[in-house]
Parts: structure tokens; sequence; C-alpha cells
């Protein structure tokens, strides 16, 4: 997994040819990369909001406890696990209309890599400064982003030109996706803890 992680980041274009290669089960991607990586968000965060607390732009910070922090961490991994899967359906949804028409399998172990950055950046909620989750959010979105447009030809089978309209697309279905992620998330954090 490690090697996979430090690739995407080093040698992008090498590295998704050589997991095309592996002909990775979904089953292996998620416990030996996606399950793991969906952590680094979740731990980070658990941990930043409940010893320094949400940091807002007037210097108050809004610490969560131990409880709400902990249903809210599970919901969040599970709802990123979920979005994962959810991203390979529609990246396979939407390249039904294409020649090379790639399997289920395949989009969805394309999907669990091109989200790599995104967990990564998952690292800054650590120390939970508003701005600065939101920066480095969309550095690795865009990152997940080139990622995408990179691998739609290796991976997919997508012609260059077509990819670059198909990775355009499946990025703004992605964005959505993880805007509905977050809104669930903070309404479970918000609103969630009356329920318990």
């Amino acid at each position: 997994m490690v090697n996979h992680v430090w690739g995407l980041l080093a040698h992008p274009n090498v590295e998704l040819k050589q997991i095309k290669s592996e002909n990775e089960s979904v089953s292996h991607l998620y416990t030996h990369h996606v399950l793991l990586m969906a952590l680094i968000p979740v731990v980070s965060a658990f941990i930043g909001t409940t010893q320094l607390g949400w940091l807002s732009g007037q210097g108050q910070a809004i610490r969560l406890d131990i409880f709400t922090a902990l249903y809210t961490a599970v919901a969040f991994y599970l709802l990123m696990l979920a979005g994962v899967a959810i991203m390979g359906k529609v990246i396979h949804w939407m390249a039904r209309r294409y020649e090379s028409r790639p399997s289920l399998h395949l989009c969805m172990v394309f999907a669990g890599y091109v989200a790599t950055p995104m967990f990564l950046s998952g690292l800054v909620a650590l120390y939970p400064v508003v701005w600065l989750c939101l920066f480095v959010g969309i550095i690795g979105l865009a990152y997940s982003g080139y990622l995408l447009y990179l691998g739609i030809p290796h991976f997919l089978n997508i012609d260059r030109k077509e990819g670059f309209i198909f990775s355009s697309s499946t990025l703004a279905m992605g964005i959505l996706l993880l805007e509905l992620l977050l809104g669930l998330t903070v309404l479970l954090w918000g609103y969630g803890s009356w329920l318990f």
C-alpha cells in the first residue's frame, strides 16, 4: 500500500499503469488501501477536534467531547468508504458510452486510488483551522483531479481528448459527492448528538 501511495505522489503515470497491471480485486483494494487511507482524515479530525477544537477566525476553539467526536468520526469514516464505492459506480456509469466499456471492478479500483490525495490531505485536521483545512483540501482535490486526468486513458482505455471531458465531468460529480458527505458529517456533528 505505501508503495502505491508514494508512487502516486512521485511518479503517478507509471504508478497508475503498475496498479492496473496488478489486476487488484475490489476487496483487496478496500482491505489494503481504502480502509487504511480513510482512517487518516478520521483519526486526524478526532484528535484535532477533541484536543485543540475547531479554530475559527475569531480565535475561539470549539472543542468536541469524546462521545460526539467518536460517533461523528465513525459516521464520517463510513460515509467516505461509501463515497469511494459511489464514485466507482459513477465512473462506470459515465464510461458506458465509450467503446472500451471498463468493468465496474476496474472503475472501483480506479476511484479508490484516485481518492488517495484527498485522504492524505486529511492529515491537516490534526490542527483544525478552518481556512487551513479548506486550503489543503483544495490541493488534495486538485491532485485527485490530476490523477483522474492522467489515469483515464491508461486505466480505462478512453482516448485522451475524450478523457479530458470525462475527467472534468467525473471531477464535478466527485465534488458534488464530497460536498454531500461533508454536509452529512456536519449535520451529524451539529444535530446528531441529541439523538444519543
